[in-house]
């Protein structure tokens, strides 16, 4: 191995090391300092990768820099690092203390660097699997809240079989390509039928990890329990690397028309039955959870396709989504309390009584639901526009209608942040979690702003991160 080869796997190499370090150090430094060292870590990691040049050649055996890696490896560290941000106030009032919190976040962290790097079908598994490991601590990190145990619990165990399902795939494709290369395994034209099998079951497993219907149910349960900051990191960073696992198989594969049938059903399905589930949620995580499978329904569109247009939008709404969906769990979790806001009904009036914050959930809730100028609505153009592009008319028009129906529950927020007030007997009532937000720490309010003017910015400018699309595609 070559310095230079060292220097571009150095992002897996700043992860990995922070991990350890604030897992080693973590009972001799203050909270504020393990956090801050995450955040370090993070921070310098992303910045490497978005600095460093590609490399065709891989580095070490299984891994090599390439321009996907560039583009998804800063986005995964700028959520990692906006994640913990969020936390850490949120944990000092919840009791989630100590050293582990931090660095299971650098180790999911450390496998989101690996996985765009991969060039052997096991790595991706491996890496794909460890970000998975992660959250299923993190999940039930909260050891205060019988939920959060649930939830864990769930996922765990629905997780396993997705991964066993995975891996019999894998297992499958390596039977009849007789190799686990990437680029030689799926693109093997011999042994059609085992080759299909694999693809088939591989599909299935991701499904799960996309939380596409009918693969869904563990995602309201999960996102509920889960810490909001927590929330907001499976919720983006997890989703967009198993988008990015089924597109690195897709790049390499040839025209399947077997596997149209299924992704057609998982996206039809997904997008209409995650938003109509939406409209009837009274809790706003619920109601987050069920809008993510039928964003992830828009992805599964854009894959569906086949095109350079289709896998430029998935990695474009994947960076979108990540911006939209941090703003959104990141104000919930600064407006949050001793308990979470857990209602939609508990934000009535917070856009007065809050102004930042409540303006950062209503500025995400208009990008969720693709109201230009901002980032969402960039996304869901490119997404549709793929599609019919694509072929993909009719189903094109089936997401665009039900876009326009998820209006309805992301406008219910803003409504009640602006137009509803808080009574006093409902403040006394529900307590102190309840009570009038108090004023946001700097860390907080920092993350917002990142992920806010991301939004926006995106929204207004979006030709920056088409053009790095289009150089990872070229």
């Amino acid at each position: 191995m070559t310095l230079s080869d060292l220097f571009s796997i150095m992002p897996i190499i700043i992860t990995g090391c922070g991990a350890l370090l604030v897992l080693l150090c973590g009972p001799l430094l203050h909270t504020r300092s393990n956090s801050a060292i995450a955040i370090a870590a993070s921070a310098a990691a992303g910045l490497w990768a978005a600095f460093s040049s590609t490399a065709a050649a891989p580095a070490i055996p299984g891994l090599a820099f390439t321009p996907l890696a560039q583009l998804l490896i800063p986005i995964f560290c700028l959520a990692a690092a906006l994640t913990l941000l969020f936390s850490h106030s949120y944990n000092v009032r919840r009791a989630i203390l100590g050293e582990e919190y931090p660095a299971t976040i650098l180790f999911s962290l450390f496998a989101m660097c690996v996985l765009p790097c991969a060039t052997n079908l096991l790595i991706l598994f491996l890496a794909l699997e460890s970000i998975a490991f992660a959250f299923y601590i993190l999940v039930a990190i909260d050891l205060g809240r019988a939920e959060s145990a649930e939830a864990g619990l769930k996922y765990l165990l629905l997780g396993a079989v997705a991964a066993a399902i995975t891996a019999f795939g894998i297992s499958l494709i390596f039977a009849g390509s007789g190799t686990l290369a990437l680029s030689a395994a799926i693109a093997a034209p011999g042994n059609r039928a085992i080759i299909s099998a694999g693809w088939g079951l591989i599909v299935i497993g991701i499904a799960f990890k996309l939380s596409l219907v009918p693969a869904h149910l563990w995602t309201p349960d999960v996102y509920q329990g889960a810490p909001a900051p927590v929330a907001a990191f499976l919720s983006t960073s997890s989703k967009v690397a198993a988008a990015a696992f089924l597109l690195m198989l897709l790049a390499f594969a040839p025209p399947m028309p077997e596997m149209h049938a299924p992704l057609y059903l998982l996206s039809l399905l997904s997008m209409v039955i995650g938003n109509l589930a939406a409209l009837l949620q009274k809790n706003i995580k619920r109601m987050l959870a069920y809008s993510s499978i039928a964003h992830m329904g828009y992805l599964a569109l854009a894959l569906l396709t086949g095109t350079k247009e289709g896998y430029a939008a998935v990695l474009l709404y994947g960076a979108i989504y990540t911006a939209m969906n941090l703003a959104a769990f990141g104000a919930i979790a600064a407006l949050s309390g001793a308990e979470e806001r857990s209602q939609i009904s508990d934000y009535s009036g917070v856009g007065f009584s809050a102004p930042f914050r409540g303006g950062v959930l209503a500025l995400s809730m208009l990008a969720l639901a693709g109201i230009p100028p901002t980032a969402g609505f960039i996304g869901k153009f490119f997404i549709f526009y793929a599609a019919i592009r694509g072929g993909e008319m009719p189903l094109a028009v089936i997401g665009i209608v039900s876009a326009a129906v998820s209006a309805y529950f992301y406008l219910k927020v803003v409504v009640h942040l602006y137009m509803h007030s808080a009574s006093a007997q409902a403040t006394t009532e529900l307590g102190p979690g309840m009570a009038p937000p108090q004023s946001s720490t700097p860390s907080e309010s920092l993350a917002l702003c990142f992920a806010s003017l991301a939004v926006l910015i995106i929204g207004i400018f979006p030709a920056p991160l088409m053009k790095l699309v289009d150089v990872v595609l070229r």
